[in-house]
């Protein structure tokens, strides 16, 4: 169960939503303004969407244009319906490329977490020119054969299914299930997590597939390719961002610095947004 004495609930930030086209699939933007403040783009982790910036970026949004959107088999944005779909890390970082030069998005802060955090890297090393600054959120810098293993028995796994909205609301539990995020936080995320699909039954809205065909993947070599300010932000409970990798990628990449959010387990947009927003800014604040 969530340990909600750590944290008050705090309140997500108001948004506008559209969608962009981006390889012939639709992905869901929500776009929290200001136009014409500095922009950020948010990147949420695997089987996630969103929305669980929405509680961050109220305390961003005050002074910068910030954008979340959901990646391509998450959220509100379209399924790769094929039959070997495409959820791979350079694809995903292909789709935000795309994203940004049709929303003219430059000199902008590339936020992930998770598995956005990884997206975001390949990003940043494969795409330079576009994003001034680049901060990862509680990702893991270094992938086993084990977890991608994980990743794969999840995929192939069939989920479990509600007959009602409430049902999955009661039964939504994040994963990894450590968190101190709030209650009515957590009800809050549960009730953009699912939709009814068309036998009547509720489910996530994230393609299982995504985990399916998850691949070994090195993730400390693009560091030898991103040049731009960086930031490695650290859940102070969680042991994703080792102090081996964190030494690995700032040998890479020396300009990375480093962050720990408190009372955090490893879903920090949601355990401590407040803290993730302190830390952020300071960082930019540092950087101009």
């Amino acid at each position: 169960m969530p340990k909600s004495s750590a944290h008050t609930a705090c309140e997500p930030a108001p948004y506008g939503e559209y969608f962009v086209t981006v390889d012939t699939l639709r992905l869901h933007v929500q776009d929290y303004g200001i136009a014409g403040k500095p922009p950020i783009l948010c990147v949420h982790g695997g089987a996630a969407n969103a929305h669980w910036y929405d509680f961050a970026a109220q305390g961003l949004h005050p002074d910068y244009h910030v954008r979340a959107l959901d990646l391509r088999g998450h959220g509100d944005s379209d399924w790769d319906r094929s039959a070997m779909p495409d959820y791979s890390y350079p694809r995903h970082a292909a789709d935000i490329h795309e994203l940004s030069v049709k929303l003219d998005l430059r000199d902008f802060v590339l936020i992930g977490h998770s598995m956005g955090g990884m997206v975001s890297i390949v990003y940043a090393a494969t795409y330079p020119g576009r994003a001034k600054a680049l901060i990862v959120v509680d990702s893991n810098l270094v992938m086993t054969p084990e977890r991608i293993a994980g990743f794969r028995a999840v995929g192939n796994r069939q989920g479990r299914d509600y007959a009602s909205e409430e049902d999955f609301i009661a039964n939504y539990r994040v994963r990894p299930g450590d968190t101190t995020v709030a209650a009515p936080m957590l009800r809050h995320i549960a009730q953009r997590s699912g939709r009814r699909f068309d036998d009547g039954r509720w489910r996530h809205k994230v393609d299982r597939r995504v985990y399916a065909n998850r691949e070994l993947f090195d993730s400390l070599a693009p560091w030898d390719r991103i040049a731009i300010p960086s930031l490695l932000m650290k859940a102070a409970n969680s042991t994703r961002m080792t102090p081996e990798a964190i030494a690995e990628v700032r040998s890479r990449a020396p300009q990375v610095q480093t962050a720990l959010v408190a009372d955090s387990d490893h879903h920090v947009t949601l355990d401590n947004p407040a803290g993730l927003v302190q830390a952020a800014r300071k960082f930019l604040a540092g950087i101009g």
